[in-house]
């Protein structure tokens, strides 16, 4: 098939793109680790670890879920801000509206973490939304304030002034090294900044100060939006590879002197999930959008469109139940061994069912 412009409408990657990351927060990874499990010993064994976080430094497949989310909502916004601008929003419209939307994922979060029970004590005031919206908001703001050239001073100065914050201050309170857990100056601050509970004790992974390096994250999907944007198809994509690269290898070299952290959310963290993120979106641009290949996208279709439904409806709905009640008598007919990877199956189908009933339905959460 010749390819076609992908700037008629929406980009049908990123909702491909988006599902598939939220697949595995929506059950994927657990109906994974029960599959690879009925072949240990295999080369499958190479799978089950990187389906959870490190302790602390280090990286796996599943650290990138986090920030490929966040950068897929740096992408979207170009094409957002300027539909928004052909509508004839104003730029103080546009920003408000920007506001808005980051702080109600702020709301959300915390929603999500227990708001409602009212026992302000032991809420935990940060989470992934809350970082997602506030760090997805700050970028967003900034490219309608800075010229591209800026920008990138901007994402630069961030990085490495991150990274000697982190080298060269440590928690006063604290006899380790400046960058464990105990130690570090982002777990001192938010332990005396920010009220209720953090989420590991003495560190929360999606605190305050760590939410800077993730706006430069957010940033570089929107640089990949932009160029997708104002790109001339394949060429765009082969310079989205060749930065994706060009990062990954800048982190591993990074790694030396500042460790890939998830927790902290390290500069080098940043260039190695911004240059994945930037390798996947390539290839699903590439070949959904460029090449028109759509057969078989609707499951992670489905996911995308309702991403973050599915992620708050996972708090509040027992799905878990619904697919015992569905599936856990075909699944008792199964030998043992395999009955947990036919009741992941089953969580994953009724999650899924769920939003297929809202995608029929055209009821999708906006935030």
């Amino acid at each position: 098939m010749a390819p076609h412009s992908p700037f008629q409408g929406r980009l049908h990657s990123l909702d491909v793109l988006r599902g598939f990351d939220m697949f595995f927060i929506m059950g994927g990874d657990a109906l994974l680790l029960y599959f690879c499990w009925q072949f240990q010993g295999t080369w499958l064994d190479a799978i089950p670890p990187q389906l959870g976080h490190p302790a602390w430094h280090g990286f796996t497949a599943y650290d990138l879920i986090f920030p490929l989310f966040l950068f897929i909502a740096g992408v979207s916004f170009p094409f957002s801000f300027s539909k928004q601008q052909e509508r004839g929003q104003s730029l103080t419209q546009i920003r408000l509206r920007i506001m808005r939307r980051g702080l109600t994922l702020v709301a959300l979060g915390m929603v999500y973490n227990g708001l409602l029970s009212f026992d302000f004590e032991n809420l935990r005031v940060a989470s992934v939304l809350g970082r997602i919206g506030l760090a997805w908001m700050l970028a967003a703001l900034i490219s309608t304030l800075l010229q591209r050239r800026s920008r990138y001073i901007l994402m630069g100065g961030i990085l490495l002034g991150y990274w000697a914050l982190l080298a060269l201050v440590g928690a006063p309170d604290a006899e380790a090294g400046r960058l464990t857990m105990e130690g570090n100056i982002v777990s001192y601050l938010d332990r005396i900044l920010l009220p209720g509970t953090l989420h590991n004790g003495i560190h929360d992974p999606e605190g305050l100060l760590g939410t800077l390096p993730a706006v430069c994250t957010a940033l570089i999907g929107i640089e990949a939006g932009e160029a997708v944007r104002h790109g001339k198809g394949t060429h765009t994509c082969l310079w989205l590879a060749a930065i994706g690269v060009l990062l990954i290898v800048v982190a591993w070299v990074w790694n030396f002197v500042l460790p890939i952290n998830k927790n902290l959310w390290t500069s080098s963290f940043v260039c190695i999930t911004g240059g994945l993120s930037l390798l996947l979106f390539g290839i699903f641009h590439y070949c959904i959008d460029l090449r028109g290949w759509r057969k078989g996208t609707l499951f992670f279709s489905v996911i995308g469109l309702n991403s973050i439904t599915i992620y708050l409806a996972q708090q509040f709905i027992d799905f878990r139940f619904t697919a015992r009640a569905i599936f856990g008598g075909a699944a008792g007919w199964l030998p043992e061994a395999w009955q947990g990877t036919a009741l992941a199956a089953g969580y994953v189908a009724v999650c899924w069912m769920f939003l297929y009933f809202l995608h029929r339905h055209r009821i999708y959460l906006k935030v």
